[in-house]
């Protein structure tokens, strides 16, 4: 067994639920046997070595334990993880990426050597970001990772000339979705797509049922257009709404409903002044499911980070069918967003590519 593919894999499942924390997994093996395992708890709760270690116990001593990210060495809302494997005894540790935070960078591995604990950096640390890049971005950039998600058919088309879109993508396609809003924060969509599908915006098991940890969802709604019976506002978990019309009293009886009201720009709410209200919520991951004029904007604005494109083998045609991204657009090729490192997955007879955008 490869034990930093196995931490790896570990970190999955503290995505979704612990930003803005990084989501990092970690295990401490003894004579080539994994004897303990972790992953990030919520905001307040054990790190991942810390869980690692705690269920190892007295076998941490003379052990070696891979963690995907640096540990900390300094004391925030839990104590540092680099005291506690230190006071464990960790013979060795394997770091798979140094964490770029100002407060840790470097230094934990520092202290690490400095108290005599053999230390390897940079194992499967491509791989190592995939479950971290919300983090990164949000500690180096200060701003949230957007996703941008859609499914289309094989023309290129999100929804017929009618506006039906049910459903374009296979079942297979909607379970990963699923999916990936169980990893993310929070989920993002304009008003049009909240007027238009009415969507329950849920992350779901394979029964259907809600998770019981949902995302937040965010709707843009300029002009405050979201129906008080929408759908999205009888799920559980939180709805935020980001409107530049503070006449919002009549949201105030629904529950766990909250109005961010954001300024202007070109007529729409002003993207980098929401992106700075997310971060100031702590909200590192974000994955937008909404229609080609919010897509449009965002790519516009160079806003989007990565692109989850499902591809269903359909052709739907028409001159008034629906484009995934609308926006301004561009007038040469040449000034395209290229998408690098390209990914693709197959879901039942649809294919889904995955990259990220070169916005330089």
């Amino acid at each position: 067994m490869n034990y930093m593919s196995r931490a790896i894999s570990l970190s999955k499942r503290a995505l979704g639920s612990v930003s803005p924390n990084p989501a990092v997994g970690a295990l401490v093996v003894k004579n080539d046997k994994i004897v303990g395992e972790g992953w990030t708890q919520p905001p307040g709760q054990n790190h991942a070595e810390i869980m690692a270690i705690e269920q190892a116990g007295e076998l941490s001593k003379g052990a070696s334990l891979y963690t995907t990210l640096e540990p900390c060495n300094y004391h925030g809302r839990t104590p540092p993880c680099v005291t506690k494997i230190i006071e464990s005894q960790i013979k060795k540790v394997h770091i798979s990426i140094l964490d770029p935070n100002k407060n840790v960078y470097g230094q934990g591995l520092k202290k690490l050597q400095e108290e005599g604990v053999e230390t390897e950096l940079g194992e499967l640390s491509q791989k190592a970001t995939t479950n971290l890049e919300g983090y990164l971005k949000f500690v180096t950039k200060k701003s949230p990772f957007i996703t941008a998600k859609f499914a289309m058919s094989l023309d290129g088309k999100i929804a017929t000339k009618t506006g039906d879109s049910k459903w374009i993508s296979g079942e297979k396609s909607r379970r990963f979705v699923h999916q990936l809003r169980a990893d993310s924060d929070a989920i993002m969509v304009g008003v049009n797509t909240v007027i238009k599908d009415d969507p329950k915006l849920t992350a779901r098991n394979k029964s259907g049922k809600p998770n019981s940890h949902q995302p937040l969802r965010i709707v843009l709604d300029t002009n405050l257009r979201t129906p008080l019976n929408s759908m999205i506002l009888k799920q559980p978990g939180t709805t935020i709404i980001a409107t530049s019309n503070n006449n919002n009293s009549h949201f105030s009886n629904i529950p766990n409903v909250e109005i961010w009201e954001i300024p202007k720009h070109n007529s729409r709410i002003s993207i980098p002044d929401l992106f700075s209200n997310i971060y100031n919520r702590g909200i590192s991951g974000v994955l937008v499911e909404s229609g080609g004029t919010l897509l449009g904007t965002m790519f516009d604005q160079k806003s989007i980070d990565k692109v989850i494109a499902f591809i269903s083998p359909k052709i739907i045609g028409g001159e008034n069918s629906t484009s995934p991204v609308i926006g301004i657009g561009i007038d040469s090729v040449n000034n395209s967003i290229q998408i690098n490192n390209q990914k693709w997955r197959k879901f039942g007879d649809d294919m889904a590519m995955i990259g990220y955008c070169n916005n330089s």
